[in-house]
């Protein structure tokens, strides 16, 4: 790849000298390199964005309507290009990337049709009192490296709709096609109002304590949810963290097993297993366990893995160097811990950070592929009797992010759903999100809300006028 790409500061691509390697995930081979933005170039387009949005605050819904629908078609028009771009750098197969970017163009499109509350009453003194919702100010947008442009845009266009300027930043492991959305979008807004900034390690800490961003908006693990909110206390930043999750997937034995099988092996390998809301703990009755096992192994036997460019391929790379090494060391832990494999545990040698889909037989319910979030291309079945006690082991987690319960009886599969201690239960499905429907997370998987009118008020203030 010759090409380079260019933050976007103040309306003006930067011509930064490029340090920071960016790898293709399935070569290892290095496509680009970028800028690592300094403590100068984030506090000049602090101070841009600053000046932008004394006038950007004002500007009308339909002001900002009108630019948002234009980020999306633009987006739009340049879907193919970019596909490419995100599978290259993330390592997905292309048709998931194409459906990344145009979920990217779904919404920015859902958003620009919100509008944001006002009311009024008029009490028995016949005084007025009017609640509005007013922006913050400069919002950090940081974005993590398994859907980097998609929770690039959860972030920008409520942002940007509620009257907000805002300092996007792209993982390092993936900067590239946040980079170029940040190009395509330079001469569609004011300068200043949308800026693109790409760094290593230390770009995001000088981000979340700058005196000058009223709020940080961050996707990622929870260790690292931690330090940005501790980084964000000085200054009483607000904060909207999407944090890990360890989604529990509850199988009832009246399930149509083939099919459910297959929508769980999805529901769990979807990107790697690099997902959120991945099925991470899958507990299946121990009437149909045996059959449910067979099913599922045979679908993670068969999956063709290979580069995302590649015709037919359903699983592609672990994304990074580091985290393929986790996941490694995961796999390896559970094989010395004497845990049984129903398919993959072995890794291949060779260039690209492949795994093979790993299925853990009934590990016990301490071991750490239950406890700990894997984020990866590995996954145990546990088996249960009583709904009671799958709902208590499923609940018996850090995380609350989101869970699915699978069963021929909806309403008993909605029953035992709305027990489970997570901000998302999905019935008969999983991972399925809507830009209109709010997402979030309990325990330590997260603060605030991200999509729906909720999402777009956690980038708001209440302004309560009386008169």
């Amino acid at each position: 790849m010759t090409r380079t790409f260019r933050p976007l500061s103040n309306g003006q691509l930067l011509d930064l000298a490029g340090t920071l390697s960016v790898l293709d995930p399935a070569t290892e081979e290095v496509l680009a390199r970028v800028a690592d933005c300094t403590q100068q170039v984030l506090d000049a387009t602090v101070q841009a964005a600053q000046a932008a949005f004394e006038s950007w605050r004002h500007t009308t819904q339909a002001e900002r309507r009108e630019r948002v629908e234009a980020l999306a078609a633009r987006l739009k028009e340049h879907a193919d290009e970019l596909a490419l771009l995100l599978t290259r750098e993330q390592g997905r197969p292309l048709a998931m990337a194409k459906a990344e970017v145009l979920g990217c163009v779904q919404w920015l499109r859902a958003f620009a049709q919100m509008e944001l509350p006002v009311t009024e009453r008029t009490d028995k003194a016949g005084m007025t009192w009017t609640t509005r919702r007013v922006p913050l100010g400069v919002v950090a947008a940081i974005a993590p490296w398994n859907f980097p442009l998609m929770l690039a845009c959860w972030k920008l266009a409520p942002a940007l709709m509620a009257g907000n300027t805002v300092i996007v930043k792209p993982s390092p492991f993936t900067p590239l096609t946040t980079l170029r959305m940040g190009e395509l979008a330079a001469d569609l807004f004011p300068a200043g109002v949308v800026n693109v900034l790409c760094g290593g390690d230390a770009l995001g800490p000088r981000m979340t304590s700058h005196p000058g961003i009223a709020k940080v908006a961050f996707t990622g693990s929870t260790a690292t949810g931690r330090r940005v909110m501790a980084s964000a206390a000085p200054t009483l930043k607000h904060v909207t963290l999407e944090l890990g999750g360890n989604d529990a997937a509850i199988v009832m034995p009246d399930v149509d097993v083939p099919k459910t099988a297959r929508k769980l092996f999805m529901g769990a390998f979807l990107n790697s297993g690099q997902v959120c809301v991945a099925a991470k703990r899958i507990y299946v009755h121990d009437a149909i366990y045996e059959a449910f096992a067979q099913a599922f192994a045979a679908a993670a036997k068969a999956a063709p893995m290979g580069a995302g460019t590649q015709e037919g391929v359903m699983l592609g790379p672990v994304q990074n160097r580091p985290q393929y090494e986790r996941v490694k060391e995961l796999i390896a832990a559970t094989r010395d811990a004497g845990h049984s494999f129903l398919a993959g545990g072995d890794v291949p040698e060779g260039p690209g950070y492949f795994i093979p889909p790993t299925v853990v037989d009934n590990p016990p319910d301490d071991a750490r592929v239950v406890v700990e979030e894997p984020f990866g291309p590995i996954v145990p079945l546990l088996r249960f009797s009583d709904v009671d006690e799958v709902v208590r082991r499923a609940n018996d987690s850090e995380f609350g992010l989101g869970g699915s319960v699978w069963s021929g009886d909806v309403a008993q599969a909605k029953a035992i759903g709305a027990r489970l201690e997570t901000g998302t239960v999905w019935i008969n499905s999983v991972q399925l999100l809507d830009p209109l429907s709010p997402f979030a997370g309990r325990k330590q998987s997260g603060i605030g809300v991200e999509n729906g009118i909720e999402g777009l008020l956690e980038f708001t203030a209440v302004q309560t006028m009386v008169g």
